[in-house]
This record gives C-alpha cells, structure tokens and sequence, in this order.
C-alpha cells in the first residue's frame, strides 16, 4: 500500500484551518497520511479542500466510513483511502476498487479479520487496537498469514513502537499525537515537534 505512509495521522474533530495546520506539519516531516473523519463538521468539505491543495504531496483519506453511501461521499470529495471503525459489506470495498481507492476496513476478531481480507480489503484495521495487549497482532498472524494490519485505537508516541514490533505494519494515531493547544493555537512549530517526537520513536 505504497500511497499510504506508515503512520497516518487521524484528525476528528478539526475544522478547516486546524486541518490545514496539521497539512502543513506533515509537510516538514516524513507522515505523509492523514484520515479526516466524516463525523467532524463539514468533513466532506474539508476533504475536497485539503485534497485541492495537499493531495499531490499528502494522501488524504476519510474516516469512520461505515456503508456504501459513506464510501461514494467520500469518494467524489476526493479521499484516497478509506477508513472503517467496523466490518463493512463487500460492496462498499468493490466501489473503492472501481475508483483505485484504498480500503482499511475495520475489524476485532480473527473471522472479522479474515473475511474482511477475504472480501478484498487492502489492509485490516484492527480497533480498538490498545483494547488488546500488542501481541495480539502477532498472535492473529500466526495462523492467518502477513495481513496487512493497521493498529487504531489507544495508540500512541508511547507504544507506537510496540505494535510495530508486534507485526502491525502501519499505525493509525489520533487525539493523543497533538497538544490541545498547539492544535487550538495554530501553533506549527508544536505541531511540527509532536510529529518529530513520534517518528524519532518509531524510525
């Protein structure tokens, strides 16, 4: 999943110009992924802007996708990827494809995991991953394969490397990356030195 970096950076919440700081940090480290959850105000909106003036340089995908109405919204907004917080039908993973739309559908269970991968996802998200002690990764891919697996839920700078360790192959971190008031401020510089701390950890 080459268009996805590592590390995506999950933003819930924030409107059009703390998205856009957010955009503007990534841009002086290596994350080069950014989820914008359609339950923020105006998501849709937003995701149309930000991918006008980031999509070249930052991926811009969309969250808390949860049927087929949610993937084509987001799809003519411009989102590359898609995010799911549950299993979702097959379709809404075929409609991704048709439009060369990245799918991380979101699963808890080893079956989950399976038929989602089954059903053509490109990356398993395992939520809420910090509900599971790291291992559990590892533990699903013993008997399953390499799945590709994305972590969401809980994680953090703290133990980002942990699931790393523990075979996630990509990372999906919220509220906990930024300071409150870095976020509020429109502080860049802080913003910029969260994202530094973060991949010094996990690099």
């Amino acid at each position: 999943m080459s268009e996805i970096s590592k590390v995506t950076v999950i933003l819930r919440g924030y409107d059009y110009n703390q998205t856009r700081n957010v955009m503007k940090a990534l841009l002086q480290t290596s994350i080069r992924a950014v989820e914008i959850t359609l339950n923020s105000s105006g998501a849709l909106e937003i995701i149309r802007e930000i991918s006008k003036e980031f999509g070249e340089e930052i991926t811009i995908g969309a969250g808390t996708i949860k049927n087929i109405n949610d993937a084509k919204d987001a799809i003519d907004a411009g989102a590359k990827f898609i995010l799911t917080p549950i299993v979702v039908g097959k379709e809404v993973i075929d409609e991704c494809k048709k439009h060369n739309v990245k799918t991380v559908i979101g699963a808890m269970t080893p079956s989950e995991i399976w038929q989602c991968y089954e059903n053509g996802a490109d990356v398993i998200k395992v939520f809420p991953a910090a509900a599971c002690v790291s291992r559990y990764i590892k533990d699903i891919k013993a008997p399953l394969g390499d799945i590709p697996i994305m972590a969401v839920g809980g994680i953090s700078s703290e133990n980002a490397k942990e699931f790393l360790d523990n075979g996630a192959n990509y990372l999906g971190i919220g509220s906990s990356l930024f300071k409150k008031e870095d976020v509020e401020n429109g502080n860049t510089e802080g913003l910029v030195n969260s994202l530094r701390e973060l991949e010094e950890k996990i690099n």
